[in-house]
């Protein structure tokens, strides 16, 4: 279902973010992020001289190959199109990434290796969509790996969504073990 009608607007500005994850052949992952802006009319920079409507402001791409365990092996950023020359320095400094762990508090840890003042606000953006297309991208591997372990502990992704809340549907049908809503009157004989 589309959003409903706004009063009337003039459109400016689109943001498109795409994301695409990747199996390789040597058993990593590749993550690749890419982000345009563009303004639906013309205007003059300082550095780039007249931009037509349509041509990107910003052209940046990224890519982060890692493993099953969320570990960052290595990070490719390109940057395109920039507002400013010196923005396609920033690049080199995602590279600072390498050996980070996706999971709680890698922002923190992202945030303590690559210095706002160095880095890109638009190429640290891609980071959040590209973390949850990482899981997404290896969601199946990371069940078959589960499914394979002999004990099993509380899957981490359990109490992150409605959809997965632990005392819902989903995890009595999936990981029953974990659930914590309440027992049907005949699971209790």
């Amino acid at each position: 279902m589309p959003l409903p009608r706004s009063v009337e607007r003039e459109h400016l500005h689109t943001r498109k973010i795409s994301c695409e994850g990747y199996l390789r052949q040597d058993g990593l992952w590749d993550l690749e992020a890419h982000l345009t802006d563009t303004k639906t009319f013309g205007f003059d920079t300082r550095h780039r001289g007249y931009m037509e409507p349509g041509a990107p402001v910003h052209g940046l791409h990224l890519r982060v190959t890692m493993d099953l365990d969320f570990v960052i092996h290595d990070v490719v950023a390109v940057s395109d199109d920039t507002p400013y020359p010196v923005c396609k320095q920033t690049a080199e400094a995602m590279r600072e990434l390498i050996g980070i762990k996706i999971g709680p508090g890698w922002m923190r840890e992202v945030r303590s290796r690559v210095e706002r003042k160095a880095s890109c606000t638009h190429l640290m953006e891609l980071l959040g969509p590209l973390a949850t297309t990482a899981y997404q991208t290896m969601h199946s591997a990371l069940e078959e790996r589960a499914n394979q372990q002999p004990v099993k502990t509380k899957p981490r992704i359990l109490d992150t969504c409605i959809a997965l809340a632990s005392d819902g549907p989903e995890v009595k049908a999936r990981w029953p073990e974990f659930y914590t809503g309440p027992q049907d009157s005949d699971d209790a004989s």
